[in-house]
């Protein structure tokens, strides 16, 4: 496994595995991986023959008195966790190598960064499809993996390829939750004991969404009520937000029908927690 720090360094290693005729996997994080991580990975070792993942803390999707400075950075466990599961490079690149001292430049999609989350985290997303505009002008990749945890996030930059003509498609894959259904994800390692207990709510209040669906329930302010009450058995939990959304327009709807996504965001002491579920209504 060849580990690259810079952009011409990566370039060079990519460049040699497309004169091979290798099809290169893209999966893009910033870096304590899990098994979620884990399963972007394997993913892209079924379908191309070289796969390249970045770690990269990418500092203009943070916004002002958010977690940059403690963000977890594992970065030899990282390293050893793409060795083992069969990585070709890693692109491991400083601040200072993917940016300007003054970045002014940006990629931005309207419309789908203003909601769900970009209410509460305005730049956020604009960061996001700038970086990922960057890493796949840089890796050049035939396809990227992305997990269906960050739905929203999902969402923009299939919208952002299809929009610049960008000559690559995006995986989604589903999203790897713990045993007992808590969403992977790098943050959760800032939550204590009671903190961990609690965020168990977010899980519990979309499956009680599905149950209801399920049971022929179709109205979303009844549902997203429902929801609440779960969510308000915390006394450490901030509701961000409860959206039941089209699953292509990330609009709100009122009466559950086609794809949807049902969504929630929460704060906690010491993490901002999200999760989804994807459903299609008949």
């Amino acid at each position: 496994m060849k580990i690259a720090k810079t952009i011409d360094e990566i370039r060079m290693i990519v460049a040699d595995a497309g004169t091979a005729d290798q099809k290169v996997g893209f999966v893009p994080t910033m870096g304590a991986l899990h098994a979620g991580h884990v399963s972007l990975i394997k993913k892209a070792k079924q379908q191309c023959e070289f796969v390249v993942v970045s770690i990269f803390v990418n500092p203009t999707q943070f916004g002002p008195n958010e977690d940059l400075n403690k963000y977890p950075k594992p970065f030899d466990a990282d390293i050893a966790m793409c060795k083992k599961n069969g990585v070709d490079a890693v692109f491991a690149p400083a601040p200072s190598e993917m940016y300007q001292e003054q970045n002014i430049t940006w990629v931005s999609v309207d419309k789908l960064s203003e909601l769900l989350c970009g209410k509460s985290r305005p730049t956020h997303f604009r960061g996001v499809a700038t970086v990922c505009t960057k890493l796949f002008n840089i890796i050049q990749p035939d396809v990227a993996y992305f997990g269906q945890k960050d739905a929203q996030q999902v969402i923009i930059i299939q919208r952002m390829i299809a929009d610049l003509n960008m000559p690559m498609r995006i995986v989604v894959c589903p999203i790897v939750r713990e045993e007992d259904g808590l969403a992977m994800s790098s943050r959760n390692k800032y939550l204590d004991a009671k903190q961990r207990k609690e965020a168990l709510l977010l899980y519990a209040s979309l499956q009680e969404a599905q149950l209801l669906i399920d049971g022929g329930k179709r109205e979303s302010a009844f549902i997203k009520e429902q929801m609440q009450k779960i969510l308000n058995i915390s006394k450490q939990m901030e509701i961000d937000y409860i959206s039941i959304v089209n699953a292509d327009t990330l609009e709100e709807i009122e009466e559950i029908k086609g794809k949807v996504l049902i969504a929630l965001a929460v704060k906690m002491p010491s993490a901002r927690l999200i999760d989804n579920i994807l459903l299609d209504v008949e």
